[in-house]
């Protein structure tokens, strides 16, 4: 592929510089890089608006980062307690950043181009210090431009706060390049006080207090390991499911469960079923943007919510309303300072004289609202048998990034964040399980998906 490679600086202007502590949901992210060793980059692909000149770029580029506080943000770095760099944020008023311009041959394919740019912001660590959390680039061929690519810091945004961030863009004048509205909602550093002050610190010793009833439901539990590898120790599963799709439709109908608590219970049962842990745990990640003030925040405002559910001989039917009461729980408990809840969590394993392995992730990317049977209508049996063949399974990539244990997302398209997994275009579970091979076989891990639609298939239709 014959690749040019150019860039422009983009300056910028904004309100609201200053510096303080970061964030919670900032804080947490940081610490799950350096835990794990992953920058946790955000990197999507799309096309660019219609018509769009390399100008018109650049000034979405202008009014995203001018707008919001988030995107110009550095960190820098002072002695913590331990002796560690502890980070703060600084967010600037004026600056520039790069857009950068992949130039393509005339024969050359648009799309393996912003897959390779958009593989690049995902890996590549930001220079935390000296550059700002948001890269853009064109793919240009033949003079158009044919491939937008846009990649985040997690640590200064989530996923929730990049889906704002395009909506806002209808705010932008594209005449003027000026903004049509405020942009309203608080910023991080306000953030950042109002969870430093009083009301905050309550807030988190209250979620604190919670995550410690949970963690006392667990008992003592260890996974017989697969052995040492070399190489890349976390394998991709991608899975793409109609039945399990199906099946949860139908549950939902009759039990009137959101999709995560049908997830969350078809996981539940499954790990104790593949694994032997009962009861189970899942770190669900929340928006906490239901929370007053954070709705249309652009920045990282998303933490985790701790899941325990009991299976024991419970019908599955028990199991799902479990699970409802655990997500509810863990959602309105999913707000903390995870410096405090780091400290818990190890002096619970001290206690206990183990890890506690509880960094086994749920990230449902479909969202919470509504029964799951609320818009595709009841299956028949009919239909759900003849989905059951259409389940695909494939191993992706192994990479050195790990994000816990076990992660799983899941989605009702091909999973975002890269990747893909086989379709036919029905409406399906897709899902994408990030395991680390130095705890569990490869064998074990399909095992845990098709346990997963198992039981929501044979589920699907009791009465």
């Amino acid at each position: 592929m014959a690749i040019t490679l150019s860039e422009i600086r983009v300056g910028f202007h904004g309100e609201g510089p200053g510096a303080g502590e970061l964030t919670w949901g900032q804080m947490g992210i940081w610490r799950n890089t350096q835990r794990y060793d992953g920058s946790m980059n955000l990197a999507w692909t799309a096309p660019p608006p219609e018509g769009a000149s390399l100008a018109d770029v650049a000034g979405m580029l202008r009014f995203m980062v001018s707008r919001h506080p988030a995107l110009r943000t550095r960190l820098r770095f002072t002695a913590g307690p331990s002796g560690l760099r502890h980070p703060q944020q600084v967010v600037v008023a004026a600056g520039e950043v790069p857009l950068h311009i992949v130039d393509i041959g005339d024969g050359d394919d648009p799309a393996a181009a912003a897959e390779e740019l958009r593989s690049r912001y995902e890996v590549t660590w930001f220079d935390y210090e000296n550059e700002f959390p948001m890269r853009m680039g064109v793919i240009r061929q033949s003079g158009a431009l044919v491939h937008l690519v846009a990649g985040c810091s997690h640590v200064m945004v989530d996923g929730a706060g990049l889906e704002f961030l395009y909506r806002d863009l209808k705010h932008l004048d594209r005449a003027t390049g000026e903004a049509a509205a405020p942009a309203g909602g608080l910023s991080p550093l306000e953030l950042a006080r109002w969870q430093d002050g009083a009301a905050g610190r309550r807030q988190s010793e209250r979620a604190i207090r919670y995550w410690a009833a949970q963690l006392a439901r667990l008992p003592a539990w260890r996974l017989a390991e697969p052995g040492r590898q070399d190489g890349p120790r976390i394998a991709e599963l991608m899975a793409y499911s109609p039945a399990m799709e199906l099946g949860m439709r139908a549950v939902g109908a009759r039990t009137g469960a959101d999709a995560t608590s049908v997830l969350l219970a078809a996981y539940s049962a499954a790990v104790a079923r593949v694994f032997g842990r009962d009861p189970g745990v899942a770190l669900l990640v929340v928006s906490n943007r239901f929370r007053p003030s954070l709705a249309s925040v652009v920045s990282q405002v998303a933490q985790h919510g701790i899941c325990v559910v009991d299976i024991a001989d419970a019908a599955f039917g028990e199991v799902v309303a479990r699970a409802q009461k655990a997500v509810a729980s863990a959602s309105f408990y999913a707000y903390y300072d995870p410096v405090a809840c780091d400290r818990l969590l190890d002096e619970a394993a001290a206690r206990r004289g183990q890890p506690l392995d509880v960094h086994w992730w749920i990230n449902d990317l479909r969202g919470t609202a509504g029964p799951v049977g609320g818009d595709g209508g009841v299956p028949t049996k009919a239909e759900l048998t003849q989905a059951l063949p259409r389940t695909r399974l494939c191993w992706n990539r192994k990479t050195r990034r790990a994000h816990g244990t076990l992660y799983l997302f899941v989605d009702s398209g091909p999973v975002r964040l890269g990747g893909h997994a086989p379709a036919d275009g029905l409406p399906a579970v897709y899902m994408k399980v990030w395991a680390d091979t130095q705890h569990f076989a490869l064998g074990q891990v399909e095992a845990l998906v098709r346990e997963m639609e198992a039981v929501v298939v044979a589920a699907a239709f009791d009465t």
